[in-house]
């Protein structure tokens, strides 16, 4: 008999078993990385997902998620969180594991598929519609009309 009275392999009923989806995302993540090659991941966005609208084709982004494009990476149980630079403007990116369909290396294209479930809200945030809601999502973000406004290098020859 097992020390806690179970066989070995059986877990108790009040004990829900986790995903194994955020250990794969991390061992494939550092597969890539220890092989040379550049790991990204493809995210289904929905009112949860924080990353750049601009980006977003057909519901979904791929994201670089390599060491040499990202800072401050933290590949959680429940969360992605890292900074990354787009159009040279640093966001901070957020994505819930629930919401990663693939991880794949970019060069070889090896990786693997994952089923897309409900994610949950960023934290410090309310409620989903807090984040995005059905009426203001088709709207663009009142943020992007400041760019026109920021300064931008330009290569003078």
């Amino acid at each position: 008999m097992h020390p806690r009275g179970l066989r070995p392999g059986i877990k108790p009923m009040s004990m829900p078993e986790s995903s194994t989806k955020p250990y794969l995302i991390r061992a494939l993540h550092e597969w890539c990385t220890d092989n040379g090659y550049t790991p990204h991941i493809v995210v289904t966005v929905d009112a949860n997902t924080v990353v750049p609208r601009a980006h977003i084709h057909d519901g979904q982004i791929t994201l670089n998620i390599g060491s040499l494009a990202t800072n401050r990476l933290v590949l959680g149980n429940d969360y992605i969180e890292f900074q990354a630079r787009f159009s040279g403007v640093t966001e901070h990116i957020f994505v819930p594991v629930a919401a990663v369909s693939a991880i794949y290396a970019r060069e070889t294209g090896a990786g693997m598929g994952f089923e897309v479930h409900e994610s949950q809200a960023y934290p410090g945030t309310e409620s989903p519609s807090a984040d995005t809601s059905d009426t203001t999502e088709d709207k663009p973000d009142p943020s992007d009309d400041d760019d026109p406004k920021r300064p931008r290098l330009t290569i003078v020859k």
